[in-house]
């Protein structure tokens, strides 16, 4: 069996976990439900994201959250999708960035009303600025397996767009199952096809639980070659240009997964808890987590 002797999770729950939460998280308890992470053991996030208030208000504090969450010691990602949101980086002091395309051209529309080819046009200079910068970059590609309004996406032109972002210069590659459709088989052909292909990017795997087959994706992965993958205490998150998508495969439940088969990750999984405990009243949704349910009836 094919797998690696450790693991990075990197944790999203602070971006996209709670970007599609209505009720407003005041600002003091995202950073507490960072640092509360952070102490758990997490060496990178993502932390927020530069978008429109409009779109996702529960972001519009993003430029508080940076200053008030950054240290040495971890990988601080923010999302930045656009022109504007780059501009408002170079305002901080982060160093990391994340940009992200949908391969499928009707989800890129509903998301930020381009096609797949137009956003890579106006991206490609402003990676190459950010790489002049020295910045740290990830490229997040949306519906790799499915689209919610085109269906199945073709192997073919999910590589073809990884392989422009690895002329880009990007550093990491965030494959996503958007909607949480894909199944074993088809996370391992893909992943195989990636890691062969793509050998100087950091590839990294991000699943959803939407029909209750992420941890069985992410052992696949980890069959594939995959060490990196995108999660999210508590099961939080969904894209809010998805429908019907749910969270993402919660951080707990993959740490404890990985644990049982012997595979270190260095995240403390009682310390996770203690992170998603100190975000209940703020969140009123239940977690969709297997752990946080056992441990809240320890």
């Amino acid at each position: 069996m094919n797998l690696p002797k450790e693991v990075t999770i990197i944790e999203v729950g602070p971006r996209d976990g709670l970007q599609n939460i209505k009720e407003w998280i005041p600002t003091t308890a995202k950073i507490n439900f960072i640092k509360n992470l952070k102490d758990a053991g997490i060496q990178e996030m993502e932390l927020t994201s530069f978008v429109s208030p409009k779109w996702v208000p529960q972001m519009k504090d993003a430029s508080e959250v940076i200053s008030l969450s950054l240290d040495n010691n971890t990988r601080n990602i923010v999302l930045v999708p656009n022109a504007r949101g780059i501009s408002r980086l170079y305002e901080t002091d982060c160093k990391n960035a994340a940009v992200f395309v949908g391969v499928s051209d009707s989800f890129n529309k509903k998301n930020i009303n381009k096609t797949t080819e137009e956003s890579m046009q106006e991206l490609t200079p402003l990676i190459a600025k950010l790489k002049e910068k020295g910045y740290w970059i990830r490229a997040c590609i949306s519906t790799s397996f499915y689209c919610p309004y085109e269906g199945k996406v073709e192997v073919e032109k999910v590589v073809s767009l990884c392989k422009r972002f690895e002329e880009l210069g990007v550093d990491e590659l965030s494959v996503a199952d958007t909607i949480g459709m894909a199944n074993p088989k088809e996370v391992f052909e893909l992943f195989s096809i990636l890691k062969n292909t793509l050998v100087k990017l950091q590839i990294t795997a991000h699943f959803h639980n939407t029909r209750g087959m992420a941890l069985a994706n992410v052992f696949a992965a980890l069959q594939a070659g995959v060490d990196r993958f995108d999660t999210s205490a508590g099961g939080l998150g969904g894209c809010p240009f998805a429908p019907g998508a749910s969270g993402n495969v919660a951080t707990e439940d993959v740490v404890h997964m990985l644990n049982q088969i012997g595979i270190e990750t260095g995240v403390d999984i009682d310390k996770i808890v203690h992170a998603l405990n100190s975000m209940k009243e703020h969140i009123a949704k239940p977690f969709e987590s297997s752990l946080y349910k056992l441990a809240s009836l320890q």
